[in-house]
């Protein structure tokens, strides 16, 4: 996948040097990396106290949820299934948000992340009402279906090749929750990808001399807030593993 160099509409194209700047190195990918941290805690208590335990103590339980356990909500998206599980949805997280911070605002990161990760719960509950589901997947494909609309809302900044790239990998995924039906929570991944889908269709400006990538004050809180939100998560979750709550 690859994106399009294009001049931003805030520089002269009559400055002589500006064809000639060196390219910057891309910023780090401080959400990216938080998420992943937060949710890393989380997974190193999944190992100490034994991983079936701690997804019957802390999973998205939906029985349990439905029974007033509401928090199992957002806890289910902390922990993971197994090593392969987690290592799959890191090396996911760390690729598709390193590239949603460098072509959007990164605070909106977080936000499509929780956002997501509460709207695949959603559906995983209306959908099948039974069962414990576990994994930060739902939120992971939201940030895919994000960068989908923007790739097709913000066409002359990004290549064909990253739009197909993306279209892939969200049929991969679906494919791959289909084939493994009964192990894959299907109907999490779709209710992630709607919910990040449509907050790019809200957020993703059309016109071209718009830049995503500036942020409002308000937004900035906002994504603050979220990745807040989803650290305090995990602590909670960590405790519940470790049976301190």
């Amino acid at each position: 996948m690859s994106v399009v160099e294009h001049h931003s509409p805030e520089i002269d194209p009559s400055d002589e040097n500006a064809g000639i700047q060196a390219p910057e190195r891309a910023p780090l990918p401080v959400y990216s990396i938080v998420l992943i941290v937060c949710y890393s805690a989380v997974f190193a208590a999944q190992l100490y106290a034994g991983l079936e335990q701690s997804v019957y103590l802390a999973g998205d339980d939906k029985q349990a949820f439905l029974a007033g356990e509401y928090w199992r909500m957002l806890t289910g998206s902390a922990l993971h299934g197994g090593l392969l599980h987690y290592a799959m949805n890191t090396f996911a997280l760390y690729s598709f948000g390193k590239i949603f911070e460098i072509m959007s605002a990164r605070a909106h990161l977080p936000i499509v992340f929780l956002l997501s990760a509460i709207g695949g719960a959603i559906l995983s509950l209306v959908v099948n009402p039974v069962g414990i589901s576990v994994g930060a997947s739902g939120g992971i494909v939201g940030v895919v279906g994000y960068l989908v609309v923007y790739s097709f809302k913000r066409k002359e900044f990004v290549t064909a090749e990253f739009r197909r790239g993306l279209i892939f990998n969200i049929g991969f995924i679906l494919l791959y929750g289909f084939v493994l039906v009964g192990t894959i929570d299907n109907s999490a991944h779709v209710g992630g990808l709607l919910t990040g889908a449509a907050y790019a269709l809200i957020q993703v400006p059309r016109d071209s001399y718009s830049d995503p990538r500036i942020s409002t004050d308000a937004v900035s809180i906002a994504g603050v807030v979220s990745a807040g939100v989803y650290a305090a998560t995990c602590v909670f979750a960590v405790l519940v593993i470790m049976g301190v709550v």
